[in-house]
């Protein structure tokens, strides 16, 4: 059993006798208080949907979910419904676009690495690859002679994702973006 200080988003933890999938978390050092630090957690009922905020001290245990971490592919969206595809068994698992409405903005029909967590057979989230290549959609004319370590500028990428981008990216241009802090990692391979 993990202690709140050790999980990380998109972990899924059993809290007051269901199963909740954590979505954010901040920490904060309280002045003056003997102790370690409170780690602010908002979390959703993967059953429900409801949202829960509850803070933990450093040193609670949390018990993880039994959950299934299977590879998908992205495959097509059905109403508010967004449908992956399991690489290897072709199962479709169907998660509600407002679920996973921060995951979209990494994800296009390309993109791998893809995993859908889920529990008791139900998909109930996405977990992303550390990086993702996208391609700039619209962004400042590039800057000729420009150098890499200069200014930044920003740039909206083909998933309607904005991020800050060096003065020498142009339209037109696939690059790689960080998608736990949503930061630009350098050009593309492809």
């Amino acid at each position: 059993m993990p202690k709140a200080s050790e999980v990380k988003k998109n972990t899924a933890i059993e809290h007051n006798g269901s199963v909740v999938m954590i979505k954010d978390i901040s920490r904060s050092v309280p002045q003056g208080r003997a102790g370690g630090s409170l780690y602010r957690m908002r979390m959703y009922d993967v059953v429900t949907g409801a949202k829960i905020d509850e803070t933990f001290k450093d040193v609670d245990m949390l018990k993880l979910a039994d959950l299934t971490r299977r590879d998908v592919m992205f495959s097509y969206i059905d109403g508010d419904e967004y449908v992956f595809m399991d690489n290897e068994d072709y199962t479709p698992y169907n998660l509600n676009k407002e679920a996973i409405a921060d995951e979209l903005l990494f994800i296009n029909e390309e993109t791998t690495g893809i995993q859908v967590i889920i529990i008791d057979g139900s998909a109930v989230a996405l977990e992303l690859p550390s990086s993702v290549e996208l391609e700039v959609v619209e962004t400042d004319p590039s800057i000729k002679g420009a150098s890499a370590t200069s200014r930044t500028k920003p740039a909206v990428l083909s998933t309607g994702l904005t991020v800050q981008v060096p003065e020498h990216i142009s339209t037109g241009d696939v690059i790689k973006v960080n998608t736990a802090e949503s930061k630009f990692m350098g050009r593309g391979d492809k």
